[in-house]
């Protein structure tokens, strides 16, 4: 495989998906490109304060070296060892305006390699949807953008297997709580060895492409919509939640601490008003109890 197209493809899709988060927001995203000692670096694009993100972040790294970290092995141990190769762009929005939810986008390529053996090659990657205040119009606008970028690459069982995954993936299992709605995961693409390199680039490069499509028609239906403390305050309860996902069990934050990454690009993700309460519930019947009863749970929404 050549790691060349990749990464050009990376590169390009993070500077277009900048360029119209910029236009919708206002305000230009900070760029802070950065070198990795053990090898590689990456760029970081952070916006903050803006006119619709609290925070957001558009990172691209590239970051290689010599034996794998256990995040990168945990569930493919017969890679330790291997010379390793990853590069991807991963991103987290968090509006400011409670009505808009919390995005996560990530895209990635691995390579791992060993002297006496062929390297072995994988993409990973999926889009998620954390609301506070859903409404159903959106969730299944962007449920049904990720079926569709999946459709012309695995046609309704890969769509549903990757939708399946993604449920079961953005779990908090010490909360038995979805992080959000869900949306699609995958990890290990062309691991096997079966899948054409050609087909699983491809894949990977539909869920890119379809991210903007996915959520800014939400964003632009909901920026303007009027909130009060009630609701910032809700907010940033829930977005606890999100801090304590990426912490605990996010493959990708894990793996970038563990490798060597740079530490201010990898909690990026990390929403910039938080609030914990001890044995909190919302009330019954309230817009805070229907996230919970009616949209925490895996559903077709698509």
């Amino acid at each position: 495989m050549d790691t060349a197209i990749v990464r050009n493809w990376l590169l390009g899709l993070q500077a277009d998906i900048v360029a119209e988060l910029e236009t919708l927001d206002g305000k230009r995203f900070h760029t802070d490109a950065w070198a990795r000692p053990a090898g590689g670096g990456g760029i970081t694009r952070v916006v903050e304060d803006g006119g619709v993100f609290e925070r957001g972040g558009v990172n691209f790294s590239h970051v290689m070296g010599g034996a794998m970290p256990a995040s990168a092995t945990a569930h493919r141990p017969e890679l330790a060892g291997r010379r390793f190769e990853a590069m991807g762009v991963s991103l987290v929005l968090h509006p400011r305006n409670p009505y808009c939810p919390t995005v996560h986008m990530n895209v990635r390529c691995f390579v791992a390699e060993a002297e006496d053996k062929p390297p072995v090659w994988w993409f990973g990657g999926g889009m998620d949807l954390t609301p506070y205040y859903p409404f159903e119009e959106d969730v299944r606008h962007f449920h049904a953008s990720c079926r569709s970028a999946v459709l012309p690459w695995g046609g309704e069982a890969e769509y549903r297997r990757l939708k399946d995954w993604c449920d079961r993936y953005f779990f908090l299992k010490h909360r038995n709580e979805a992080r959000g709605v869900g949306g699609l995961f995958f990890d290990d693409l062309g691991a096997d060895g079966h899948l054409p390199f050609d087909q699983a680039f491809g894949l990977t490069r539909s869920v890119g492409a379809a991210f903007l499509g996915a959520y800014l028609p939400i964003l632009a239906r909901r920026r303007d919509h009027v909130f009060g403390e009630r609701e910032r305050d809700f907010q940033a309860y829930r977005r606890g939640r999100y801090v304590e996902f990426n912490l605990v069990f996010d493959r990708g934050t894990l793996f970038g601490l563990q490798s060597g990454g740079r530490t201010e690009s990898i909690l990026m993700s990390m929403p910039p008003v938080v609030k914990w309460r001890y044995d909190w519930h919302p009330e019954p019947g309230s817009a805070e109890a229907e996230l919970y009863d009616r949209y925490l749970k895996p559903q077709d929404w698509a």
